[in-house]
């Protein structure tokens, strides 16, 4: 009972909560269908009319945009049309800086109205022709107004030099009177700042800095003698040049200087003297001035012009004269800061200040160029001009200065070398080292003052500074240098083809050989402590110079010897000389011979020294008689008639062979050498013997040739002397008996 009680219990609980569970679905249910009406009559009514406002809403803004668009274009538009017409009035009053902003304005308002995209308006290009228009007619008036301001009286431009022209032209500046200042017209002030508006005036400025560095400020650098003048009138200023003899080639700095400066003061006071207003970005105010813009324009080209021929012509040839130059350094820097404070430069030390002040390596600079420039004239003159120089013989010099303490070499000692030592000409073997202490001999003048120019230069380093001490050193050495790649090339030529000049240029490669070899000597007290190692010497060059004086000798020999041989080729081999035809055609080329050494000896008189012209002239008259033996020792058949005219032959040659040794243009002093040729001549002696042989009986040569101890047997071999005596004798048994004995 008690469990049925209280499921009654709960079962009554729960019926009323069943019910409002019901009560509630069925809210729901009548809410969700509420909805779904309002939600039906939104979708077909309020979403529509909504749809309508926003599409309403959108048109009605662009329509906004367009008109603002339209507004601000007409505002433009007005801008544009206002700016034009303010223009033409200043334009009439002769406002011209005011004029030209108004027509920038016009140029932006312009420039506004195409930058709009999708609004091309056909207006646009009429507009943008109009400015142009305008903006030309506003440049030709100011175009006008400055001819007025700046005028320039040229010559026609055909007129002759430089200074002719200079002397006709004229600069005439405008003035005015700053009281009348309206009534005169416009100032140059107003005109320009104008051009600086419309963006003109670095072309205007650049013409006329081009024409005042043409008429005016480089012919007063070129020409010394051309002085500005100026002249004032009521309302123009005129400068002008007017002439005068000048003292000197080039004018000094300082005077250069001052005429240039005095033209920037004019053009400062009467022309440049304006502040440019350009707006600026950041709105601060930067006044440039015009002297400013045409200093920039002008100067680069100024200052080299005032290097190039102006400062270069006045730094010293030498070194006592560099004190003085400090002078020139002082005036550039007043001159630069005159320029400073006309506004014409701005910035420290331009290069025309730096030039000025590297005076010292300036001066080595040119004194280098000077030496190498003098040192290639005199290489590239006559070798032909000579002068005799002797053992006693020294470079023309200055006093060199005294190092002090020290074993201090007199110039003179180098020449007392022994100068008596040989040159093997033949075998071209290597000069010893004292072989040409300047024995009497004649060189070229040229290298005579090339020898003084180099001395001068070392005297000159001594007294410099140690860089230009260097330098200086250097460029002697570089004379020698060239000397040796100069001189064989450029007289080549001529050395081949003349002996006379071949001698001499052997004579001068000598004659700088042995000066090389003390030149560094003397000055090395003063050059070693400078060059490291000691390196101020010249002994290097020396043999060099020896190799080129031989080789060039030797070549000339070659020649020579080449020529007799040639000639002696057309003796016939002096075979049969009973034929009067080949006696003749022998004693043609005999004669030849002794004219051509003839000839030499005299070309070579008085220029070679006298060893080596006797070597030089033994050696060839030696090749002629070393040929003639070979050819007769060749000979099969002499017969007696043969024999005797081979005889007369080789006796010309021994009596008039030793007379082409006429070293000296005395000819009593050439005897001494005449009688020593057989020294010189090495094949002397075996020509005397053949001239016995051609003389001899049988028993004559056997005596001569005794038993190979003879004379004979000294120069010629026994197979030599067999063959000579079977040309010359018949077959028989005295000749075979005398044979026999040939051994």
């Amino acid at each position: 009972g008690e469990v049925c009680n209280m499921i009654n219990k709960k079962y009554n609980e729960f019926l009323p909560s069943m019910q409002s569970a019901e009560d509630l679905v069925s809210q729901v249910d009548g809410l969700s269908s509420n909805i779904d009406l309002l939600k039906a009559g939104i979708e077909n009514e309020v979403q529509r009319d909504l749809n309508v406002a926003v599409a309403e809403f959108t048109e009605l803004k662009q329509q906004l945009e367009r008109d603002t668009l339209v507004l601000s274009i007409l505002k433009k538009l007005q801008e544009f049309d206002t700016a034009i017409k303010e223009y033409n009035t200043a334009l009439l009053e002769k406002k011209y800086v005011a004029a030209a902003q108004q027509l920038e304005k016009a140029r932006s308002s312009l420039k506004m109205l195409e930058s709009r995209k999708g609004f091309e308006l056909k207006i646009l290009k009429a507009l943008g022709t109009e400015l142009t228009v305008q903006t030309q007619n506003m440049l030709y008036h100011l175009g006008e107004e400055w001819q007025t301001l700046a005028v320039w009286k040229l010559p026609p431009s055909k007129e002759s030099s430089g200074l002719e022209s200079a002397m006709h032209s004229e600069l005439h500046l405008r003035t005015v009177p700053s009281k009348e200042e309206e009534i005169a017209g416009p100032p140059v002030a107003s005109v320009l700042q104008a051009f600086a508006v419309l963006g003109e005036l670095h072309t205007k400025l650049k013409i006329f800095g081009q024409l005042l560095l043409k008429y005016i400020l480089k012919p007063l650098i070129s020409y010394p003698s051309l002085q500005p003048f100026t002249e004032e009138q009521s309302d123009v200023f005129i400068l002008r040049f007017k002439s005068k003899e000048p003292n000197l080639d080039h004018s000094s700095p300082m005077e250069v200087f001052d005429k240039i400066k005095l033209i920037f003061e004019v053009l400062h006071k009467y022309l440049l003297n304006v502040p440019l207003e350009q707006p600026v970005e950041d709105k601060k105010e930067c006044r440039v001035t015009l002297a400013e813009l045409l200093g920039d324009m002008i100067w680069e080209e100024l200052s080299d012009c005032l290097i190039q021929n102006c400062l270069v012509n006045s730094i010293p040839t030498n070194s006592s004269k560099l004190e003085q130059y400090i002078e020139v350094i002082k005036s550039t820097e007043e001159f630069e800061k005159a320029l400073k404070n006309m506004q014409f430069l701005k910035g420290d030390t331009t290069d025309l200040l730096k030039y000025a002040r590297n005076v010292n390596s300036h001066f080595a600079n040119k004194k280098c160029q000077d030496v190498i420039v003098a040192a290639r004239n005199l290489m590239t003159s006559e070798i032909h001009n000579t002068v005799k120089i002797t053992p006693d013989s020294s470079v023309a010099l200055p006093r060199l200065p005294d190092p002090g303490a020290g074993d201090h070499l007199k110039m003179q000692t180098t020449s007392k070398l022994l100068h008596n030592d040989t040159v093997n000409l033949e075998n071209e073997t290597k000069l010893s080292q004292y072989t040409f202490s300047l024995p009497t001999c004649r060189i070229s003048s040229s290298v005579e003052k090339l020898m003084e120019l180099a001395y001068q230069t070392l005297l000159e380093a001594t007294a410099s500074t140690d860089q230009c001490c260097i330098q200086l050193f250097y460029s002697v050495r570089n004379i020698f240098q060239l000397f040796y790649d100069v001189v064989p090339t450029y007289h080549k030529e001529n050395l081949q083809k003349l002996p006379q000049l071949a001698a001499i240029h052997h004579n001068n490669c000598m004659y700088i050989a042995h000066h090389l070899l003390t030149l560094g000597h003397q000055f090395r007290y003063r050059l070693t402590n400078i060059l490291c190692d000691g390196a101020a010497t010249f002994v290097d060059l020396v043999p060099g110079f020896r190799r080129l004086g031989m080789e060039c000798f030797l070549a000339q020999m070659r020649v020579q010897k080449g020529e007799i041989l040639e000639r002696l080729s057309s003796a016939r081999n002096f075979s049969n000389m009973d034929d009067e035809e080949n006696y003749c055609a022998a004693n043609k080329a005999i004669r030849q011979v002794l004219h051509q050494l003839k000839r030499l000896g005299k070309v070579w008189q008085d220029v070679l020294p006298v060893n080596v012209y006797c070597k030089a002239m033994g050696t060839l008259l030696n090749t002629a008689l070393s040929e003639i033996v070979t050819r007769i020792a060749a000979l099969e058949d002499i017969s007696a008639e043969d024999a005797d005219r081979l005889y007369s032959l080789c006796r010309t040659m021994v009596e008039e062979g030793p007379q082409v040794f006429t070293p000296l243009p005395e000819d009593d002093k050439n005897k001494k050498y005449q009688e020593e040729v057989p020294v010189y001549v090495q094949k002397w002696m075996t020509f005397k013997e053949l001239m016995i042989i051609l003389q001899a009986n049988l028993q004559e040569i056997v005596d001569q040739w005794a038993d190979g101890k003879g004379p004979l047997a000294a120069e010629f071999s026994a197979a030599e002397v067999k063959s000579l005596i079977r040309a010359l004798f018949q077959n028989t048994e005295r000749r075979a008996a005398a044979l026999a004995k040939i051994k």
